[in-house]
């Protein structure tokens, strides 16, 4: 970008998204304005909640509003990772092995209750989300730009549900939690509800198209600008040590947790207006980045302590830089 004007105007738009979004979902402003992070720094995003808390609208809303086009994949115990990717088909006129492309290709893939198939198809993922491209009958088919997997899961808790593997988790770059609606919150989705609101259609809601494609790439290359400080990139270092370090953790943040970290902040950074990423922004993505990247010690678990509360501890504890 060429001056602070265009840097203003396309942060205008995203705000204006935000706003698109709210005609559809009420009271999940964090969570919104998280998925447009990950868009902006082309990060994942592991969406968690309950059944009803409108994960689900979200990622539709926000597809719509951006103009991007999405597919949605409902896991369940009996999906193949060829039903995500794609595969080599046998077309009988031709005589010719094709390749019938999956709900991968795509520039937003809803991967619906992510952890209700097992690990096998989740792990078909994988190359996707790390390299943007499918393998198969030795032939490389790169996505289309942007992609982005938004993942929705349940509590681990829940019946039927399977744990992500480690690999698969680090190549989220947040993991939002979607809480249960305030009260005020709640009565709002009600009465929208009365009213004659249908979450099957967006249009008829009033979501409209703000951005596309090639605007996003513009705020992309424009969050690329937005510069980091030798002592932020060493407070960011020290949080992730300081997870690895902690008694209460048995895994901690790996070097490409720091880097996720250093890609959120930017684009938080530059959301907010700001030229350079402060620790405040460190500090605001620390949870989201690496709530998901630490595996705590059994007994820590059975005293109640989550991950979470590890985090807070830890940017009590390291020096902030001045």
């Amino acid at each position: 970008m060429d001056s602070m004007a265009d840097s203003a105007s396309l942060r205008s738009a995203f705000s204006q998204v935000r706003t698109e979004v709210g005609k559809s979902v009420v009271g999940q402003d964090g969570a919104v304005t998280g998925m447009l992070i990950a868009l902006l720094a082309g990060g994942h995003v592991l969406l968690e909640g309950v059944p009803g808390v409108a994960k689900t609208l979200m990622v539709r809303s926000l597809s719509q509003a951006l103009n991007l086009q999405t597919r949605r994949v409902q896991f369940t115990p009996d999906l193949m990772p060829g039903d995500i990717t794609g595969s080599v088909v046998y077309d009988p006129k031709s005589g010719d092995f094709d390749f019938r492309e999956g709900p991968v290709f795509t520039n937003i893939l809803l991967a619906d209750e992510i952890n209700r198939t097992p690990p096998k198809t989740q792990s078909a993922l994988l190359e996707a989300m790390e390299e943007r491209q499918v393998s198969a009958d030795g032939i490389t088919r790169p996505l289309p730009s942007p992609f982005l997997v938004a993942a929705t899961q349940n509590p681990i808790e829940y019946e039927g549900t399977y744990s992500l593997p480690e690999a698969q988790l680090d190549r989220f770059l947040l993991k939002l939690v979607l809480e249960l609606p305030e009260r005020d919150a709640e009565i709002e989705v009600l009465r929208r509800h009365a009213a004659g609101f249908d979450p099957r259609d967006l249009t008829a809601a009033g979501v409209t198209p703000v951005l596309d494609a090639a605007t996003l790439a513009l705020a992309q290359a424009d969050v690329r600008t937005v510069t980091i400080s030798p002592d932020v990139m060493a407070y960011a270092v020290d949080l992730a040590r300081g997870t690895r370090q902690s008694p209460s953790v048995k895994l901690g943040v790996s070097p490409r947790g720091t880097t996720a970290l250093l890609a959120a902040s930017r684009a938080w950074a530059w959301l907010t207006g700001s030229t350079g990423v402060t620790p405040d922004h460190i500090q605001t993505m620390a949870l989201p980045v690496m709530r998901h990247r630490i595996q705590l010690r059994p007994e820590a678990e059975l005293e109640g302590v989550s991950a979470d509360t590890v985090l807070r501890s830890i940017l009590q504890q390291v020096r902030v830089p001045i």
